[in-house]
């Protein structure tokens, strides 16, 4: 039986930074992954792709936008494959990059599904048959989610799709019913509707990402019906059904009946954990299916460590890789800075949504009086120059209107103006900076500028009033 001083089990985000780590404190890492590509879902199922199909549906969205300059539609029939251009390239890529840096450091890597005999021996089973028992020193669980498929949906990968196969389609439909109005849900509803499907977003809540200020899901909600696509909050799905001919039928609990090529249903993701007999290594789920850590990633077994969708939210890929390498480093009594929790959340829907530190309904629960300051991006030259139509920027400040809260943006560039306002969070920084600040110009960038300013109009307002 061949030991290891730390094994990895999964080779996503998490688990990737997690080896490596270890590896470079000098200890013989393993990697376990299941399937043949390195890299998780999020490489090969979820973000990438779904990014790469984003990308062209900008450029198409754009191009009928222009229709002045050159008429532009797609061809019937078009293969979805033709519209994730170069896909193939970037994750082959991927995964030699992947696949190198873990040979650069040494890592082994093997293929084949894990399961705990006990908390410090792991049985692997190989694809081709046969399997091997390998005992670690430590152990870190990065093995990620997969979707959740209700009961009452029928998902069978041809007409009815989950968020990991709906890629899969051979053609773009003319249609699409997305169950839904999460992150995956919104990326996805307004991606193909861009593309040209007709989509209707159906959910129970009244508002889609409800985890968002409602005036900046507006802007998401107007953005997505301006590109035809219909939103259908506060309805109950009864029933999904294919009709066995030309159609996938979903039934509202309102009596509307939606008629559609394809459906998507996004709802929600569950740790991938259900193969690894977690009891052989005394450890249970919690109420919420996830695995339950402390602060140092450990888990109720003092060898074994957990990071990424495994241990629950926020379930992002940046959190997950500095989770996995945190999650190494206290393993072996590394001594570490706290981890930052002003981390940003991106939501790469059209328009794109992005956010970090609190919302003002958080702050308002948590404070009481905030003051808040807005830009609409048709309000800089760079909005007006770009056309963007839905973009808003929005700081989010104390009583006082001095000190930053949070920082919140609907628009195209929101994922990357972000890291601005994270990084006034990390400094402690008072909005004065924003103004203090010179902005290239023309950029969005300056919306920072406009909504500090109308901030700090109120804070002036307020003090002359005492």
């Amino acid at each position: 039986m061949t030991n290891y001083d730390l094994v990895v089990i999964g080779s996503g985000p998490a688990g990737q930074k997690s080896a490596i780590q270890g590896a470079k404190l000098g200890k013989k890492v393993a990697v376990i992954e299941k399937t043949k590509e390195t890299g998780g879902s999020c490489v090969f199922r979820g973000t990438i792709p779904s990014k790469t199909l984003r990308e062209n549906a900008l450029r198409i969205k754009s191009m009928r936008q222009n229709a002045a300059i050159a008429n532009f539609e797609l061809n019937e029939d078009l293969e979805l494959a033709t519209l994730i251009t170069r896909l193939d390239d970037v994750l082959n890529a991927l995964d030699h990059y992947l696949s190198d840096q873990l040979e650069h450091n040494g890592i082994e890597l093997i293929h084949g599904r894990a399961k705990f005999l006990s908390a410090n021996s792991i049985e692997i089973s190989f694809v081709g048959g046969g399997s091997n028992i390998i005992s670690a020193d430590k152990v870190v669980i990065a093995t990620g989610s997969y979707p959740r498929n209700p009961q009452e949906i029928p998902i069978d990968h041809e007409h009815i799709f989950d968020s990991d196969s709906i890629l899969s389609m051979l053609y773009l439909p003319k249609s699409l019913t997305v169950l839904g109005s999460g992150v995956i849900a919104s990326e996805y509803a307004s991606i193909f509707q861009a593309l040209g499907v007709k989509v209707h977003m159906i959910d129970k809540y009244p508002a889609p990402l409800g985890f968002l200020d409602r005036d900046l899901t507006d802007k998401f909600v107007h953005a997505f019906e301006s590109m035809g696509g219909t939103w259908l909050g506060e309805t109950k799905v009864n029933k999904v059904h294919w009709n066995g001919y030309d159609a996938v039928i979903t039934e509202c609990a309102d009596g509307q009946v939606i008629k559609s090529d394809k459906l998507l249903c996004a709802a929600g993701r569950i740790a991938n954990v259900s193969d690894l007999c977690l009891e052989n290594a005394g450890l249970t789920l919690n109420e919420r299916g996830l695995i339950s850590v402390d602060d140092n990633l450990q888990t109720a077994v003092a060898s074994i460590f957990a990071a990424g969708d495994v241990i629950g939210p926020p379930s992002l890929a940046s959190a997950s890789m500095e989770q996995g390498r945190r999650a190494s480093c206290n393993a072996y009594a590394v001594k570490l800075g706290q981890m930052h929790q002003t981390l940003p959340a991106g939501i790469y829907s059209i328009p794109e949504l992005s956010s970090v530190g609190i919302s003002e309904t958080q702050a308002k629960k948590q404070f009481g009086e905030v003051m808040v300051g807005r830009a609409n991006f048709e309000d800089v030259a760079r909005g007006q120059i770009s056309d963007i139509q839905d973009g808003m920027l929005k700081i989010v400040c104390d009583d006082q209107g001095q000190k930053v809260l949070g920082v919140m943006i609907v628009g195209e560039g929101a994922t990357e103006l972000i890291h601005i306002g994270q990084m006034a969070l990390l400094a402690n920084a008072e909005v004065d900076i924003f103004v203090e600040s010179i902005f290239n110009f023309p950029t969005l960038a300056e919306a920072y500028r406009v909504a500090a300013l109308e901030v700090i109009e109120q804070r002036d307002q307020h003090k002359d009033a005492y």
